[in-house]
């Protein structure tokens, strides 16, 4: 499992697919997204700014990144 290491409160979604290498751009994170092909904490997510906190856990392609403080 992946880790993103927070530098501040929380992390948006987009930025978080992003920062794990997920995928190469916001627009490639939008459409993820909006297909409901992401899910934050097992649950289906279709907000791209969606914050995500210490703790957080996302889905996307067989993968699973943790958001750590």
């Amino acid at each position: 499992m992946e880790t993103i290491k927070l530098r501040d409160e929380f992390i948006k979604l987009g930025q978080a697919l992003k920062a794990a290498g997920l995928v190469d751009s916001g627009a490639e994170a939008k459409s993820a997204i909006l297909e409901g092909l992401v899910q934050v904490n097992g649950e289906t997510a279709f907000q791209r700014g969606k914050k995500l906190f210490d703790g957080d856990e996302l889905c996307y392609d067989g993968q699973t990144v943790k958001i750590i403080r």
